[in-house]
Parts: C-alpha cells; sequence; structure tokens
C-alpha cells in the first residue's frame, strides 16, 4: 500500500498550486483522507481532511477558505488545491489515511492514520 504525494513547488504569494496523493495497494473509498505539512523547525499540523464515508471536509483555521480538498473516487487520488498561497504556508505536506470516518477531536492525532505519503515540498516566496 502507497500513498504518493505530487505537485508542490516554488510559488510566488498570491499563486496557486494543486498537490494529489495517489493511492495503490487498495482502494481508499472507506477511509479519511488528510493531509498535512511541517514547515522548517516546526511541528506537523493538520491541514484539510476529506471523509470518504460521506463526503465531509475539515479544515485548519489557517488556510480556510483559501484551500480546497477534494477526492477522485476512479483514480483513488485525493487533492488539495490551495489558492492564494502565503509564505506561510511553506512546508513539506504530507497525506496520510486512515480507516473510516475520523472524528473531528481526532483528525489532527497521527496515530489515527494508518498509512503516510512521503511528502512534497511547497515553498512560497514573498
Amino acid at each position: 500500500v502507497q500513498l504518493q504525494a505530487s505537485g508542490g513547488g516554488l510559488v510566488q504569494a498570491g499563486g496557486s498550486l494543486r498537490l494529489s496523493c495517489a493511492a495503490s495497494g487498495r482502494t481508499f473509498s472507506s477511509y479519511t483522507m488528510t493531509w498535512f505539512r511541517q514547515a522548517p523547525g516546526k511541528e506537523r499540523e493538520f491541514v484539510s481532511a476529506f471523509r470518504s464515508s460521506d463526503g465531509s471536509t475539515s479544515y485548519a483555521n489557517s488556510v480556510k477558505g483559501r484551500f480546497t480538498i477534494s477526492r477522485n473516487r476512479a483514480k483513488n487520488t485525493v487533492y488539495l488545491q490551495m489558492n492564494n498561497l502565503e509564505p506561510e504556508d511553506t512546508a513539506v505536506y504530507y497525506c496520510a489515511a486512515g480507516a473510516g470516518r475520523i472524528i473531528t477531536s481526532e483528525l489532527q492525532r497521527a496515530g489515527a492514520y494508518d498509512y503516510w505519503g512521503q511528502g512534497t515540498l511547497v515553498t512560497v516566496s514573498s
């Protein structure tokens, strides 16, 4: 089972990027798919989640209104559309998959997830 994150890069403030998390080895149709990020010298933080069980989404306050998470079921892929990027968004972005519907209070807990991708670097210049 693998999660392959891609789509990172260098972008100017105000720009956009779309990250992809492609899953292989099994179908994640009942999983909660989540993006985390870790900036240099900081702890990993929750960014956004997509619950496959009911299609509900969740966002960190810092990205609400700028980021959109979505899923393509046929491609077994989750996307993170990031608009109006800020230098503070600079980080390595990781995708993770957890079985079932993870409740909101548990979304930030790394132990709630069974699989992790390798990370993709997003750099936003000012």
